[in-house]
């Protein structure tokens, strides 16, 4: 698509549209997503919301009375939200693309049609027990019973039709010109025939999605969330994202020294962990979708409340709490939040997630982050009766105790683990990154970004050093389950570095060399004009430049 004269939004959409034809189980149209736009033209910074919605019958009390006062985490389309993925295409190319859904789709229509060359790692998950349980998911994925093995050409002509009856719908419209094209196609998706095929199939199999709720769906564009670490503004996805609560980790961790104490260093990993396990705390009590809730993002990010963050991390000693502060104290006028926890210790608990990424930037130097999902492998599990696609699963990220900052309510969006990077230095693009991970994500992205920008490493990189994760905070989906002193950390990481985190009281696990998430970044060199570009070795990724 760049090759052909389109942009970096052309070019995104073409792309996603691909991805989801060749990682089915991690996303889709029937996906939510969050995306940072850099608008080179207007030097801007904007973030497009696409997580989905609650259907107007999801309640509360439905869940309470009727599913034993729990939201089916995985599975099932009473765990659905409304797939947001279409419209950010649409807003995209809309308000900055150049080309039709036409000419972004074709591709993605033709691989559909003529058929996929599977690995072994795709064929594994076409092979999924749990897509035979649905008479939908098992006619377009295992049909006649099919075991699916490396090389063998998987096709979806299913999906292919309904990206056909979208460009059908734009092409009636076109001689009202782009625009008119590029709604109708998108229309058809929300509030025509596709759309009355989604509702009447929810309903038929114990949805609580109707055509009301598609038809009212729109993805927001947003302004984003901002904080500047020395000389460097990341731009987090405000609402409906766990994005901020990196800025959150970077606000504490700006008052240390991080180049002395030495990339993974004993030092170094527990002052992260433990900055990380307070930001997630603020992630529990403040994010959530702010049509919904207010946040105090002043305060949050204030270096006042930074400093007061700061006298809580003790050198010596992991903590083994939850320990959200007031950061409203430090933003005038702000009301004093009082909410209710929601999340359970130890247990079975799900801190991972099967989400995409992809990051384009152009000639111009616009800019995107796109992190597409369906939350969980196949989201919902339940194709969409003949249209090629299942939906997400999110909604198990909601709770179900009211007050809450993410408590259930019908069309409200779920706080996700959804979230992009994009910074910025003196105006101008640095760096795009994103990456799947489920509740690691943000910890992932920070990683690479203090690698880049703290100890000088080129992106590929700073991807590729050894990482390290926590789950020593309240997981996203349901129930919420925390694991006080939980670390992760790369084997790579040097034993007697693990040794001294233990002795400072972390529950150390080490994990596979190249284990610790998977991420993806470009970095942009203004002053040369260089643009580089990194993918992880831990997971099938690319990074292509021409």
């Amino acid at each position: 698509m760049l090759e052909s004269g389109g942009n970096a939004f052309d070019a995104i959409v073409a792309g996603q549209a691909v991805l989801g034809l060749v990682q089915p189980a991690s996303n889709g149209i029937g996906g939510d997503a969050v995306l940072l736009v850099y608008d080179a033209a207007q030097k801007k910074v904007w973030s497009i919301n696409a997580e989905g919605t609650a259907p107007k019958l999801a309640t509360i009390e439905w869940y309470k009375t009727h599913n034993q006062g729990k939201i089916p985490a995985n599975e099932t389309l009473l765990a659905a939200t409304i797939p947001g993925v279409v419209d950010a295409w649409y807003i995209l190319l809309l308000r900055w693309g150049t080309r039709s859904f036409a000419e972004t789709l074709a591709t993605a229509i033709d691989l559909a049609e003529s058929g996929i060359a599977l690995t072994a790692a795709q064929a594994r998950g076409l092979n999924a027990q749990n897509l035979a349980k649905y008479p939908t998911t098992r006619n377009l994925y295992q049909p006649g019973g099919k075991r699916w093995s490396a090389g063998d050409l998987f096709r979806n002509a299913q999906l292919a039709r309904t990206f056909r009856r979208m460009i059908e719908a734009e092409k009636q419209a076109a001689g009202q010109g782009r625009g008119a094209g590029l709604k109708a196609a998108r229309d058809r998706f929300y509030k025509g025939d596709i759309a009355r095929e989604m509702a009447a199939f929810s309903q038929e199999n114990g949805g609580l999605m109707r055509y009301e709720d598609f038809a009212g769906y729109t993805a927001k564009v947003e302004t984003p969330v901002s904080f500047d670490y020395r000389g460097y503004v990341m731009h987090k996805n405000p609402s409906s994202s766990q994005g901020p609560a990196e800025l959150f980790a970077l606000s504490i961790l700006q008052g240390y020294d991080l180049k002395k104490m030495g990339l993974n260093s004993a030092e170094y990993i527990h002052t992260l962990a433990e900055a990380v396990k307070l930001a997630m705390a603020d992630r529990e009590k403040y994010l959530g979708d702010d049509d919904f809730i207010h946040i105090p993002y002043q305060g949050l990010l204030s270096e006042g409340y930074a400093a007061e963050r700061r006298k809580l991390i003790d050198p010596q000693h992991a903590s083994l709490k939850l320990l959200p502060g007031a950061a409203e104290k430090y933003q005038p006028g702000f009301a004093e939040v009082s909410r209710p926890d929601d999340y359970r210790v130890g247990g079975d608990g799900d801190h991972e997630g099967d989400t995409s990424h992809i990051t384009v930037v152009d000639r111009a130097r616009n800019g995107i982050s796109f992190t597409p999902s369906l939350h969980s492998g196949y989201g919902t599990k339940i194709v969409m009766a003949d249209l090629g696609f299942s939906l997400n699963c999110r909604g198990d990220y909601y709770s179900l105790v009211e007050g809450h900052a993410n408590a259930l309510a019908p069309g409200k969006r779920p706080r996700s683990t959804l979230q992009c990077t994009l910074v910025t230095k003196g105006g101008e693009l640095f760096l795009v990154a994103g990456c799947p991970g489920g509740d690691n994500q943000a910890i992932n992205t920070m990683q690479t970004f203090l690698n880049i920008v703290e100890f000088g490493m080129d992106v590929q990189r700073a991807i590729e050093a050894p990482r390290w994760t926590t789950r020593a905070f309240p997981a996203s989906p349901a129930p919420h389950t925390m694991y006080p002193g939980d670390l992760q950390v790369e084997s790579r990481v040097p034993a007697d570095v693990r040794a001294e985190l233990l002795r400072k009281g972390h529950k150390v696990y080490v994990m596979g060399p190249y284990s610790i998430g998977n991420n993806a970044a470009i970095e942009v060199d203004a002053g040369k004009g260089v643009v580089s570009a990194g993918a992880d070795p831990r997971v099938g990724a690319y990074a292509l430049a021409w």
